[in-house]
């Protein structure tokens, strides 16, 4: 089955988070292939739905529940990328554990409701639009969270998008655009952070980064270097920044079920039911390991992981949350 792998996301600088899939094997089919493929598929979810046996159900993932933690409260974080995806679940869980968050995204709509959504669940919260590609949003973004909430203590640096061609089909600004927003914009974010942290006394970055990063595909040079700058620049921050207290680690997600791989998949308007009967047939195939995807929340959850203070030993390394992905790279 074709995987659900980007060849281009919108022209945005804010994704929900970076689309690591496993390699495309032959062409990508045409948007009406995949959609007489989904006919099917909606017709097998109708069936399978009725009959009580969902496609894929082995690979469900396991329900991850609030843990009552607090392990963020009085803590001031924020978060770019956030109105949906990873970075949504992320501020939802920080927010959940007591954390004031400040979180930004080009998509208005979308971060009034992230941001609502957690003042309702009884979490403090605010939404500020802002785009990596342009600094003095970013200056702003962090600014602004500083002042309300008076100082900051976690950073997790999470906008990201991808362009994917042959490298040379792929144009001067299509090429700067996936650069300049993975690695230039967190470049950027912490950039304008870190002050905050250095008259704080310390603090704790976070980067999404990819598994592309350690092993990739055809059609991704420009995702795959940005993602792999990610790791260079990680590792050097961590020497700057070691005996101020700052610990920067990077987050090396695989294949997560978002609006983002959907949207590159063609399949914005298929039905819900659809959907995910094609993901996990799909990610059965192509997902070693696991044979699923993650969620938005597992990845969230292993970010929080990073930003705590459970391993206060933890700085300049990458970690791995792939379902087994990049395994065979050995």
């Amino acid at each position: 089955m074709t995987q659900p792998g980007p060849t281009q996301t919108p022209p945005s600088a804010e994704s929900e988070e970076p689309p690591t899939d496993p390699p495309r094997r032959g062409p990508r089919p045409s948007r009406r292939q995949l959609l007489a493929a989904t006919g099917g598929l909606v017709a097998g979810a109708a069936g399978g739905l009725a009959g009580g046996v969902f496609l894929g159900h082995d690979a469900n993932p396991p329900p991850l529940r609030p843990s009552g933690r607090r392990r963020f409260a009085d803590k001031v974080v924020v978060i770019t990328g956030a109105t949906s995806g990873i970075g949504r679940a992320a501020a939802i869980a920080f927010a959940a554990e007591g954390a004031k968050v400040g979180f930004c995204g080009r998509r208005t709509n979308l971060g009034r409701q992230v941001e609502q959504e957690i003042r309702s669940a009884g979490g403090e919260a605010m939404y500020v639009r802002a785009d990596v590609l342009v600094e003095r949003d970013v200056q702003s973004f962090v600014d602004q969270v500083v002042d309300r909430y008076d100082g900051l203590h976690v950073a997790f640096n999470n906008a990201g998008i991808t362009i994917e061609k042959p490298l040379h089909e792929m144009t001067s600004e299509e090429f700067d655009r996936v650069v300049n927003t993975n690695l230039r914009g967190t470049f950027l974010a912490m950039k304008y952070e870190l002050p905050h942290m250095l008259a704080g006394g310390g603090g704790v970055i976070v980067i999404t980064s990819s598994s592309n990063a350690l092993a990739t595909n055809e059609r991704r040079s420009a995702y795959s270097a940005s993602k792999r700058g990610l790791v260079g620049l990680m590792q050097s921050a961590t020497f700057d920044y070691a005996a101020d207290g700052i610990r920067v680690n990077a987050l090396i997600p695989g294949t997560t079920d978002t609006p983002l791989i959907r949207r590159a998949a063609g399949m914005e308007d298929v039905p819900d039911a659809a959907w995910r009967v094609f993901l996990r047939q799909w990610a059965r195939s192509h997902v070693p390991g696991l044979g699923r995807v993650a969620t938005p929340e597992e990845v969230a959850s292993f970010a929080l992981s990073l930003a705590s203070d459970d391993h206060p030993y933890m700085t300049g390394a990458q970690l791995v949350i792939d379902g087994g992905k990049t395994a065979h790279g050995g």
